[in-house]
């Protein structure tokens, strides 16, 4: 633990978050009380808690995506053509790595949560540090990937055309897979200790910078569909180094960041298994839809298809990060209370964060049906994209309705991950897709019956989880958190130090 320079700032505010915390607890606790009053007030203490965590997540992960939403604007604006290959570039190939980075850094979210509950906050800065030098790891193959991937999409039976154009666009991501390496750690590690505003102004403020120069260099430059995913994984690596600039610098790190250990190196197995088990939660949500981009592609008129889809696609993925950022918030919520030893509270804090997930995603559903007939052209020129992406309306607001809840139950899966999995392979792999290509082939209804398959499996998905969560034995699961943060806590002293002063 960092010496006696704690940071009043950093100080004062955790010594508010646990009493908080306590409070929450005492009153779910008290039996005597009348059932409305006990959740009126613990809902008000539940919102303090919750506000400083998932309002600047919600901004940082939809800020995020709007760096790949105006990648694809620009792209768009060259033509159809462009449009489809970014579409299948980004959410074909790049939401692969995008998953699997962001899944496996959602682990750190989980033990940093629970040691920052339970006040070991040097572990803080020993995970952020273990779950980089993994995803770094897991970085270098996905290039490989990136590197061949005009092949590969030849080979799964995309268009030649596209794929080559789309292989243009991935060549200049490659440099962004290992800004994600560094970036969601660094995330995570932050979002536990309710550190979340200055990931959003800087996010703001390369969000400014990256359109500037996607403009530049799209347009006035003429680099193309190059130069735009290049300009985005120049714009993911400024959040980087700008974030950890921050955690080095902030007195409010001081307690959590002691500096570079050579302990980051032990429990790496370990780490990985249960890295790997959150990763294949979320990766199987984020690919699932990317499959139905890569389905969509060996339709009878794959570009129309793959036009409408990522108008459709792109503002999911929009609305889903605000779902991210609470599944975010629903992780540090819970690992806190967890840590602390509070099991009433981590239940109660799994209901209002998944009930404000659902409210606003439902409300964002109902303005995109509203605005139906007119959200292509914020993309691209036409009327006959425009008519398609109206006629998927339906779709998107059923799909944006149950993402509002899926995510946020996926991150609070802190003791059942592999149930998760499984769950998730079944109903999505084995019900939606082949249900997917029953309606959208054999019955000739092209995208939208490939969607419409898909909805059904995430709908099943969905109502298991809720079960699951219900059962729950939060006792149980706090017990599990005291275990793993001894199993992972040792006593030998970092490599580098940070001076106290």
């Amino acid at each position: 633990m960092a010496g006696g320079g704690d940071g009043r700032q950093g100080g004062t505010s955790s010594s508010s978050s646990h009493e908080l915390s306590g409070q929450l607890e005492g009153i779910l606790a008290d039996r005597e009380a009348p059932w409305a009053r006990r959740a009126s007030k613990a809902a008000m203490i539940e919102l303090r808690l919750l506000a400083p965590i998932a309002a600047p997540a919600v901004v940082v992960y939809v800020l995020n995506n709007v760096l790949s939403i105006s990648t694809q604007i620009f792209s768009g604006h060259l033509g159809n053509l462009e449009l489809a290959a970014s579409s299948l570039g980004n959410n074909g190939i790049q939401v692969f790595a995008y998953g699997l980075m962001l899944g496996m850094g959602s682990a750190v979210e989980t033990l940093c949560g629970q040691a920052y509950g339970a006040h070991r906050y040097e572990m803080l800065g020993i995970y952020l540090q273990r779950s980089t030098i993994l995803l770094v790891a897991v970085g270098v193959p996905l290039s490989v990937i990136y590197a061949f991937s005009e092949p590969i999409l030849v080979f799964l039976g995309e268009s030649p055309e596209i794929a080559k154009a789309a292989a243009v666009f991935v060549y200049g991501l490659i440099p962004q897979v290992f800004a994600y390496a560094a970036n969601f750690p660094i995330q995570k590690f932050l979002q536990a200790q309710s550190i979340v505003s200055p990931s959003a102004y800087i996010s703001a403020a390369t969000l400014a910078v990256h359109l500037v120069l996607g403009w530049l260099v799209v347009y006035r430059f003429g680099m193309g569909l190059l130069g735009a995913s290049l300009v985005l994984s120049l714009s993911w690596w400024i959040i980087v180094a700008a974030q950890f600039l921050y955690i080095v610098t902030s007195e409010r790190c001081r307690r959590t960041w002691t500096g570079l250990s050579c302990r980051a190196f032990s429990g790496l197995p370990e780490f990985l298994k249960l890295s790997t088990a959150s990763a294949v939660m979320l990766c199987l949500e984020t690919w699932y839809f990317q499959v139905l981009v890569l389905i969509a592609g060996l339709l009878d008129n794959p570009q129309l298809a793959l036009d409408s889809l990522t108008v459709c696609m792109t503002l999911a993925g929009w609305v889903f990060m605000i779902s991210i950022g609470f599944n975010a918030a629903a992780s540090v919520r819970v690992g806190n209370e967890l840590g602390a030893g509070h099991p009433r509270a981590a239940a109660f804090s799994v209901v209002v964060v998944t009930a404000l997930s659902f409210v606003i995603t439902l409300a964002m559903a109902v303005v995109f049906l509203v605005f139906r007939d007119y959200l292509s052209y914020i993309f691209t020129e036409g009327e006959t994209v425009a008519r398609a992406v109206s006629d998927l309306c339906p779709l998107l607001a059923a799909t944006l309705i149950l993402n509002g809840i899926q995510p946020v139950l996926s991150g609070v899966a802190v003791g059942w991950q592999k149930l998760v999995a499984y769950i998730n392979v079944g109903c999505y792999y084995f019900v939606g897709i082949p249900l997917g290509i029953l309606l959208g082939f054999k019955f000739h209804l092209g995208a939208k019956g490939i969607w419409t398959g898909m909805l059904g499996g995430t709908c099943m998905q969905t109502l298991i989880l809720f079960w699951i969560t219900f059962r729950t034995d939060w006792d149980k699961e706090v017990e599990e958190a005291r275990k793993r943060l001894n199993q992972w806590e040792d006593n030998k002293q970092p490599l580098l130090l940070v001076p106290s002063d």
